[in-house]
């Protein structure tokens, strides 16, 4: 790489993460980049900088399996759904975006603050699945992902219009709908981690 500036595309090729995680990273300072207008840039040299003497390792999902297992289940309960490790940060895109968040992709902002509320959300060890309000006044599930006994990952659901919210752009979903995406979550992240989690591998 050349002493010259990267787009977010191409950070994230190199990285092989979420294009939110690069934006989240960008903002938060764990990524050199620069604000050129709405668009972030990287310099080059830095980001290469940080493969130096990095250990490779097998990442601890298939990001193409989790994401048809999600594509299929999304479409059928009809909310966004996508994969995330335990920390939060996205590991496929987003299946079948409401028609709010499909026109903010693209906004750093926007994907910052959902990362950072789906963190929270994997720091609440409450097991259940249920319906929590965000930010930006649409509802997310989640559904944690296990190998074994380590909880890896979590089956995020949401987009999802609160009851009784006139809220234009978001999944409405009545209250038989809400609870079987409930009831189907944990089966899911079943789904994702027969299929999707990769067994880790000692180091010796």
């Amino acid at each position: 790489m050349h002493s010259h500036l990267l787009s977010a595309s191409e950070v994230q090729d190199l990285l092989e993460v979420d294009r939110s995680t690069i934006y989240r990273m960008a903002s938060d300072g764990r990524l050199p980049a620069v604000k050129v207008g709405r668009q972030w840039r990287f310099p080059a040299r830095e980001i290469e900088s940080l493969f130096d003497g990095v250990p490779t390792s097998s990442p601890r999902f298939d990001p193409e399996v989790a994401h048809s297992i999600v594509e299929v289940m999304a479409g059928a309960l009809g909310v966004q759904m996508m994969v995330t490790d335990v920390n939060g940060t996205p590991i496929t895109p987003i299946s079948n975006p409401c028609e709010w968040f499909a026109q903010r992709t693209a906004d750093a902002e926007v994907l910052a603050t959902c990362t950072d509320e789906w963190r929270v959300m994997a720091d609440d060890l409450d097991f259940a699945p249920r319906f929590r309000l965000g930010s930006y006044g649409f509802e997310c599930a989640r559904s944690f992902i296990r190998a074994g006994s380590e909880l890896v990952g979590m089956v995020l659901a949401g987009g999802v219009a609160p009851i009784g919210s006139p809220t234009d752009g978001f999944h409405k979903l009545d209250e038989r709908q809400r609870h079987q995406v409930l009831d189907l979550l944990p089966a899911v992240g079943a789904l994702v981690s027969l299929c999707a989690v990769r067994p880790q591998r000692s180091s010796k």
